[in-house]
């Protein structure tokens, strides 16, 4: 468990850098729960990594970053990195995988960030060794540092801040670091809270996991969903995801598609796979009665496949 006073800390350390952003409550009828969105896709990089990035940055020393920072991701922390990065005048490289969207990217590239793309093995190595042969910064995790979780669980101060009665609040679940640090702050100050991890039916370590007792290996497909899931629980997740979280519940690509069309009718929010797929857990039931924070991650999300996915029906 994070320490609330470290997410504390953080939040005053990002106070001006990152936007406070909206909880707005997702008209619905015929529904016995309300559904409320946290609305990390108006960040100023359309994803709740900068929050992370920007505290671990804030944390290290002049002497650390005298070679700049590095980090493996599919996108977003990449993004939320090379950001910040850029605002301090230091260098930024980023290992993605050979699926990154194009979209992301490109978003990198415009931020300033070096890609190194790499077959999707060889990048998740990197996330479970946290080291890239050749590059000489310092590596920030996007997931286990405890600076970038502190830094994730701002926004769970915020949840509570804006909804105090909150029922329950559904987080996507990558690597953990984002859940981690939510689940820190809630649990601290409002530990009746139904805190759950979503994942989809095709990346789903951690449900798999919670099911095994111990972390196990599962198979990855990859998809259009590609801000969430992995092959496995990192080990140094495991135990503070399985004492923070309640459950991990599970979605499929048809009910995320779904879910994405309908912030986009209904609250004109733009959402990328992850994003929704909080959403898609909710609007299922699976997040339970009352008042549910649904976290909509990051909305960077390919125009074409947008464009497929609300042509769908």
């Amino acid at each position: 468990m994070i320490a609330l006073r470290e997410i504390q800390a953080a939040a005053e350390r990002l106070a001006g850098t990152v936007l406070r952003t909206p909880l707005l409550r997702l008209p619905l009828d015929g529904y016995s729960f309300d559904i409320y969105l946290k609305l990390e896709n108006l960040q100023p990089i359309g994803s709740f990594k900068l929050r992370g990035a920007g505290n671990a940055i804030a944390l290290a020393s002049a002497a650390e970053l005298t070679c700049g920072v590095y980090t493996a991701s599919a996108g977003n922390m990449a993004q939320g990195l090379a950001w910040n990065a850029r605002r301090l005048g230091i260098p930024c490289q980023v290992v993605v995988p050979d699926h990154a969207p194009a979209t992301k990217l490109a978003a990198i590239q415009r931020l300033g960030g070096e890609i190194i793309k790499v077959p999707f093995d060889r990048w998740w190595d990197v996330i479970v060794s946290g080291e890239f042969a050749g590059l000489h910064g310092r590596f920030i995790h996007p997931v286990s540092d405890p600076a970038v979780m502190a830094g994730n669980g701002t926004i769970g101060l915020e949840i509570l801040a804006d909804l105090p009665d909150v029922d329950a609040v559904v987080i996507p679940y990558g690597g953990g670091g984002l859940s981690s640090g939510i689940a820190s702050a809630v649990r601290a100050l409002k530990p009746d809270t139904r805190l759950f991890a979503v994942e989809v039916e095709t990346a789903a370590p951690l449900a798999a996991s919670l099911r095994a007792g111990r972390p196990v290996e599962v198979d990855y497909t990859p998809s259009f969903v590609d801000g969430i899931g992995g092959k496995t629980v990192l080990p140094e997740i495991w135990e503070r995801v399985r004492a923070l979280l309640d459950d991990s519940l599970l979605v499929s690509l048809d009910e995320v598609k779904a879910a994405i069309r309908l912030l986009a009718e209904r609250q004109r929010v733009i959402a990328e796979g992850a994003g929704a797929a909080s959403v898609a857990a909710a609007l299922a039931g699976k997040a339970g009665e009352g008042k549910v924070v649904c976290v909509v991650s990051g909305g960077n999300i390919e125009p074409g496949v947008l464009a497929e996915i609300l042509a769908s029906s």
